[in-house]
C-alpha cells in the first residue's frame, strides 16, 4: 500500500481544482436521472402502496448503468471518472491520488449529490425522493457485508480498467464495465438495500429527506468494500516497482508537484 499525502499548494492547484469540479459535475449527471427515475417508479405505485413491479427494478438499473457510464466517460481524462467517494478512496489506498486531492473529490461528489438532489425536488413540484433504508426484518450488518461484496466489485472493476498501468486498451470499455456491474448489482440488490454502492448518492437522499438512521451503513460498508478491493489488486496483479501514478493518463507526477508529494511506504 503506498500513501500520498500532498499538501495545499497541490491542493489549490488550477489542474486540481478543475478535476474536482468534473467530479462535482459527473456526479450531478449520475445522480440526477438515477433518482428522477425512483422518483418516478414511486409514483406509479398503486395507490395502497403495493411494492415496485419487477419492470420497475430493471428500469432503475438501466437507468443507474446508463448515467454512470455517461459520468464516467465525460470526466475519465480530466479526473478520472470517479463519480462515487469509495472509488476515490480505493485509488487513495492505492496511491494513485493524494490525500488532499482524495478531501477535494469527496467534498465535490457530495455538492453534486445534493444539488442534483434539490433541483430533482425543485422540478418534480417537491415530491419525495428515494432514500436507503433497511426494509425490515433484516440486521444493519447484512446490509453492511451487502455493500461490502457489491462495492468490492465496482472497485475491483475500476482498478482493472482504469488504474491498472496494463490495462492498455481497456480504458476504452472502463466507462461501460463501470456502469454494467452498477446496474446489474442494482438489479441484484435494489430491493433489499437499494444497491447504495455510492455514499454520495446516499448523503444526498439523507440531506434532502433528512433521514439519517441507517446513513452509517452506505458509509461504512462501500468504503471497506473498496478497501478490500483496492488491497487485494494491488497486492497480486499490481507490481510494487510501479511507481506513484496519478488517474487517468499514468504518467508520473508533474515536475511542480512532484516537490510537494510526500509518499509513505
Amino acid at each position: 500500500m503506498r500513501i500520498v499525502i500532498g499538501n495545499l499548494k497541490e491542493a489549490t492547484h488550477p489542474d486540481t481544482l478543475k478535476a474536482a469540479f468534473a467530479e462535482l459535475v459527473s456526479m450531478f449527471i449520475f445522480v440526477f436521472p438515477s433518482e428522477g427515475c425512483a422518483i418516478a417508479l414511486a409514483n406509479m405505485m398503486t395507490s395502497d402502496g403495493a411494492a415496485t413491479p419487477g419492470g420497475g427494478f430493471i428500469a432503475a438499473a438501466i437507468s443507474h448503468a446508463f448515467s454512470l457510464f455517461v459520468a464516467v466517460s465525460v470526466s475519465a481524462n480530466i479526473s478520472g471518472g470517479h463519480v462515487n467517494p469509495a472509488v476515490t478512496f480505493g485509488a487513495f489506498l492505492g496511491g494513485h491520488i493524494s490525500l488532499f486531492k482524495t478531501i477535494l473529490y469527496w467534498i465535490a461528489q457530495l455538492l453534486g449529490s445534493v444539488t442534483a438532489l434539490f433541483l430533482l425536488k425543485i422540478a418534480t413540484g417537491d415530491l419525495d425522493t428515494s432514500s436507503y433504508a433497511l426494509r425490515g426484518g433484516e440486521t444493519p450488518w447484512n446490509a453492511v457485508i451487502f455493500m461490502i461484496v457489491m462495492t468490492f466489485q465496482l472497485v475491483y472493476t475500476v482498478y482493472a480498467t482504469t488504474i491498472d498501468p496494463k490495462s492498455g486498451d481497456m480504458e476504452c470499455i472502463a466507462p461501460i464495465s463501470i456502469g454494467f456491474v452498477v446496474g446489474a448489482n442494482t438489479l441484484g440488490g435494489g430491493g433489499l438495500y437499494g444497491a447504495a454502492m455510492n455514499p454520495a448518492m446516499a448523503f444526498g437522499q439523507a440531506v434532502d429527506s433528512w433521514k439519517w438512521n441507517s446513513q452509517w451503513i452506505y458509509w461504512f460498508g462501500p468504503f471497506v468494500g473498496a478497501a478490500i478491493a483496492a488491497l487485494v489488486y494491488e497486492a497480486i496483479f499490481i507490481s510494487s516497482r510501479n511507481a506513484h501514478e496519478q488517474l487517468p493518463t499514468k504518467v508520473v507526477e508533474k515536475e511542480y508537484l512532484k516537490e510537494y508529494l510526500i509518499q509513505v511506504e
